[in-house]
């Protein structure tokens, strides 16, 4: 088997989007995509995305957020921003080939009602599961 492909998802608080996308990236590579992520600013994985994603048969329970630092010195074939905030403040990666800047809403700054909020959850991780679909299949014909 091929020595698998490294990515790095970033975002801010690690909490959502980047968490969601490393989870899809792991489920759509089968063992061919090794994924992380981290933020600049880690909070813990939001419950929200936690049950978005049980709904998308992916448990993303046992996540860690994990801040940019532990990762500095770590090779990565892609390093993926999915906000602006990481995408502007992202710092070199040696040995990345490819840093892709990939922006999605951060359900976690929607208001509303207790189903609209859960509903944004949902849409941003539809949008990241194609998104992240759609790449696998591409850079990773079968």
């Amino acid at each position: 088997m091929a020595i698998p492909i490294r990515i790095l998802v970033l975002c801010t608080g690690n909490s959502c989007r980047s968490q969601m996308a490393e989870a899809f990236f792991r489920f759509y590579g089968k063992g061919r995509i090794d994924a992380y992520s981290a933020g600049l600013a880690p909070k813990e994985v939001h419950p929200k995305a936690i049950q978005v994603m049980g709904e998308a048969g992916i448990d993303i329970s046992g996540h860690s957020s994990n801040h940019l630092s532990e990762y500095l010195n770590d090779r990565f074939d892609y390093v993926i921003t999915v906000c602006d905030n990481a995408a502007e403040q992202c710092p070199v990666f040696p040995g990345a080939a490819t840093r892709q800047h990939w922006p999605f809403d951060d359900p976690d700054k929607v208001t509303g009602t207790e189903g609209f909020v859960l509903n944004e959850f949902r849409r941003v991780r539809d949008e990241i599961r194609e998104k992240i679909s759609d790449w696998v299949k591409i850079t990773l014909p079968a």
